[in-house]
């Protein structure tokens, strides 16, 4: 899908201040660059906030940063962080490639990763959020005991990130193919695509990844 280009997004990008620039800076001293020992937890390809937005609101002790790499996407987020004003949620305009130079072990205690961009094509299998490069990153800076969630209405990739998690020795707790008619969606925030997907009658599929040497 072509994004479309928003005029002065990436110059909104240098100057609002819910953006936190030069976040390598930060590397290893989040709790004390926030002010604060709240657990981490990261949205990565948040898209325009409606998740985090929601989970931020409803949960003031945990502090969230939404990373996002396209300026014009994040600009709907900003929208909406400043009529909230929400404490506790912070962005990042940032690659997923460039995680690991942001934050350091222990760092982050849980992951979201919402309706990623599924790469279908085998040759680009290596780009998708949840293959095995990407994964070994995570577990990079995850805290013990951390976590990834992980929905998407597509099941190709829900299959494929199955299979490559356990193939990286990685647990797969609470998996669901039908996510919005079982037990998980009790305290289940909806994404925008989560809804749209929804609507059309698509089930949303959903599993917790957990880093099985963690629990060793």
């Amino acid at each position: 899908m072509r994004l479309r280009n928003i005029p002065g997004a990436r110059e909104e990008m240098l100057v609002n201040p819910y953006i936190i620039q030069v976040p390598e800076e930060h590397r290893g001293q989040w709790h004390a660059f926030l002010g604060n020992k709240k657990p981490i937890h990261i949205e990565i390809g948040m898209g325009k906030g409606q998740f985090l937005t929601a989970l931020a609101a409803a949960n003031p002790d945990i502090f969230y940063i939404g990373i996002e790499k396209y300026s014009s996407v994040l600009l709907r987020a900003l929208t909406k962080q400043a009529e909230l004003d929400l404490p506790n949620l912070r962005f990042l305009r940032l690659d997923a490639e460039q995680i690991t130079d942001v934050f350091a072990p222990g760092e982050v205690e849980r992951i979201y990763l919402n309706f990623s961009d599924p790469w279908p094509k085998d040759r680009h299998a290596h780009r998708r959020l949840t293959s095995d490069r990407f994964l070994a990153r995570y577990e990079q800076f995850l805290a013990p005991g951390g976590c990834i969630m992980f929905k998407t209405d597509n099941r190709g990739l829900f299959d494929y990130s199955l299979e490559t998690a356990a193939a990286c020795g990685w647990n797969c707790e609470d998996v669901t193919y039908d996510l919005h008619n079982s037990p998980y969606e009790e305290g289940n925030f909806h994404t925008e695509y989560e809804d749209r997907f929804s609507a059309l009658g698509n089930p949303i599929y959903r599993v917790v990844l957990r880093p099985r040497k963690q629990e060793e």
